[in-house]
């Protein structure tokens, strides 16, 4: 895919467009540098917080016997670094992971596990768990140990369907997420009177915590016909269920595929 955001940067994009930013404050940073690069205007909005579990145990466990694995599925960069941390508690290292099978199921958590020194062997085309399923179809799993460290209530459909091919999947909890403690009547006004041209959303959590943080029946009610941009389909799906329309889907679930498609947005309606 062309970067939009780097061929596109001097001509300013998103000047004098007013944006809000729904993601983790730790995680915002990146999205937010580049709407800012790119001209626009930052509302931060923090609808998740990224928290631990309420226990390790499961995880610990899991990495007590790591060597017992053959495949480790890392679904969101948000595993990676309790994953690391609790690994040198279990006395573990990353040697330990040299006869393990690694998967990604993005290019950010790929390139994350990559700079931690873990090698991947599957990134899908898609990042979602459907294209996880599609790139381990060619892998026989029979008899064979899989550990996916996650969120709580994380999705059923990956570890279900490597179960039906005859996988013995660990599902264990790395982190949790939840709505912050966040006042949202500045961003509620602010879309009240119209000062909002765009409202972005990287995932499903950011979609429905968005709609509790503002006390809505439904999204739509809340946004007022303000243009929503989703990340990737489960997203636009959780979007659509709580009574919104996604104006801007990116093609690559990834935050540059994101920016990238906020940029033809904007170009377009230019016009």
């Amino acid at each position: 895919m062309t970067n939009l955001a780097g061929a596109m940067s001097s001509e300013k994009p998103f000047a004098g467009r007013r944006i809000v930013v729904t993601r983790a404050r730790k995680q915002a940073g990146g999205l937010a540098q580049r709407i800012e690069a790119l001209g626009g205007e930052v509302i931060e909005f923090p609808t998740i917080e990224i928290q631990a579990p309420a226990s390790f145990a499961e995880l610990d466990r899991a990495l007590q016997q790591i060597t017992a694995y053959q495949w480790i599925i890392f679904t969101s960069v948000n595993s990676i670094e309790p994953f690391l941390e609790r690994l040198k508690i279990a006395k573990k290292s990353l040697a330990d992971l040299a006869d393990v099978q690694v998967a990604a199921i993005g290019s950010e958590t790929a390139r994350r596990l990559d700079a931690a020194g873990i090698t991947v062997a599957v990134v899908p085309s898609r990042f979602q768990a459907e294209g996880l399923v599609e790139s381990l179809n060619g892998v026989e799993l029979t008899g064979k140990r899989v550990l996916i460290p996650c969120a709580a209530k994380a999705r059923d459909l990956l570890p279900e369907t490597l179960r039906q091919r005859g996988a013995k999947v660990d599902v264990v909890e790395a982190y949790r997420t939840s709505a912050p403690a966040f006042d949202s009547r500045e961003v509620r006004q602010r879309l009240e009177r119209g000062e909002v041209d765009l409202v972005t959303f990287t995932s499903s959590s950011t979609v429905s915590n968005f709609v509790q943080l503002c006390g809505g029946n439904s999204l739509d009610s809340i946004v007022r016909g303000v243009a929503i941009a989703s990340i990737g389909p489960i997203t636009a799906k959780s979007i659509e269920e709580l009574g919104g329309a996604v104006t801007v889907l990116a093609r690559e679930s990834t935050i540059d595929g994101l920016v990238d498609a906020m940029i033809e947005y904007f170009s377009a309606i230019k016009h």
